[in-house]
Formats: structure tokens, C-alpha cells, sequence
């Protein structure tokens, strides 16, 4: 099974990753987890691109979609695949929705082109549960600059801009519901990580 946790910035993908993983491991399932930009040697260079917030704030969007996808695509062919060909269930933090929502929905960039890059990138490789963990835009960003991990280049990004973001995750989880569940990450994190949890092992029970 290939789980993706998505969301706005701050709204806690990461510090529930480390608790889910162990969750499944203890229901018996090998597990590898990983995150995006990233996950690979090569992803790793591509993200040190992407977020560098004082060196490369003159890229365009355009550019930005294709480091994206360029680290993606290695990171599919590298880990993803061929851990799902095992069996294992892999869980990754962003995946190729935080394109449509950043790139596309944030700097309105046409989606259909943006979907057709994705299938290519991913080779059609997309999730089978897709967590939004969501989170209003002041509450996530407040949490980034508190919370003592990275101040990225996208973060620093407008409001606006963020608002945009989320809207088209919201946007996106409406159109697809069998895949996609709406988490409220303003909760305490334990209460996300039970409702992950339960979706997670009545997912896993049916496979």
C-alpha cells in the first residue's frame, strides 16, 4: 500500500510519520517512509535547489515543477516502486499532489499540463490513500516559525499564497474522496495520529 500525507505548511506531516510507520510495523507490515523533495542521493541535491530560500528565490514556477518532478521521478524509480513490489507499505511525506497544489493551485499555473508532467514523472505511480492533514494558513505557518524546522523558500511565500494552497487540497480531496481523507490538524496530535491510525488499519485489513 503507498500512503501520502499532504497539507498545508505547519500542519504536522512530518511528526506523525515516524508514529503511523510504527503503528503498521507493529501490525506485522515492513514499512519504508520517506519524503519529497528527497529520499534519494540525487533527490536530496535536487531539494537543496528547491528550498534554498537565500540563493534561488529569482526561480520561475516552471523551473520549480520540473526540479520537483525530476527529484520525484528518481525517487519512484529508486525507492517507491520497487519497495511496493516487495510488499512493503511505503508512506511519503508530499507527493505528486503538493504540485498541483503548490505550483498549480498557488502560482495558477494550468493543471492539465501540470497532470499530464505528474504521469510522467511518477510513471502513473500514484497513492492508494491520501491523508490531508488540514490546518487553517496563519495556525501553519506560526507553527513553522516556531517550531524549530526549516524556513524554506516556499515558505516565506505570501499569505495569499498559502491560502491558495490549501484551497486547492481541499479542492482536491472533494473530487476524490475514495483516496483522498480530510484530517482537522488544528487538533491535539494524538487525536490526528488516532484518526490516522483507524483509517490506516481498516485500509490495511481490506488489502
Amino acid at each position: 500500500m503507498f500512503i501520502t500525507l499532504e497539507g498545508p505548511d505547519g500542519s504536522g506531516k512530518s511528526s506523525q510519520i515516524a508514529q503511523l510507520a510504527q503503528f503498521c510495523r507493529q501490525l506485522g507490515r515492513e514499512v519504508i517512509t520517506t519524503r519529497e523533495p528527497g529520499g534519494t542521493p540525487i533527490s536530496n541535491q535536487v531539494r537543496e535547489i528547491l528550498l534554498n530560500r537565500m540563493e534561488n528565490t529569482a526561480m520561475h514556477p516552471r523551473t520549480e515543477i520540473l526540479l520537483f518532478c525530476s527529484a520525484r521521478a528518481q525517487l519512484v524509480e529508486e525507492v517507491i516502486r520497487p519497495s511496493l513490489a516487495r510488499g512493503c507499505v511505503v508512506i511519503s511525506d508530499r507527493y505528486a499532489d503538493s504540485t498541483l497544489a503548490y505550483q498549480g493551485y498557488g502560482h495558477g499555473l494550468e493543471r492539465a499540463v501540470l497532470r499530464q508532467i505528474l504521469d510522467f514523472a511518477t510513471g502513473n505511480l500514484y497513492p492508494d490513500l491520501t491523508f490531508l492533514l488540514d490546518v487553517d494558513v496563519e495556525t501553519g505557518l506560526r507553527r513553522r516559525q516556531t517550531g524549530g524546522g526549516e524556513w524554506n523558500r516556499l515558505d516565506a511565500a505570501a499569505l495569499s499564497f498559502h491560502q491558495r494552497v490549501r484551497d486547492g487540497y481541499l479542492e482536491m480531496a472533494a473530487q476524490d474522496p475514495q483516496r483522498w481523507v480530510v484530517v482537522d490538524a488544528s487538533q491535539p496530535p494524538d487525536t490526528v495520529q488516532a484518526a490516522l491510525r483507524g483509517v490506516v488499519q481498516q485500509r490495511l485489513a481490506g488489502c
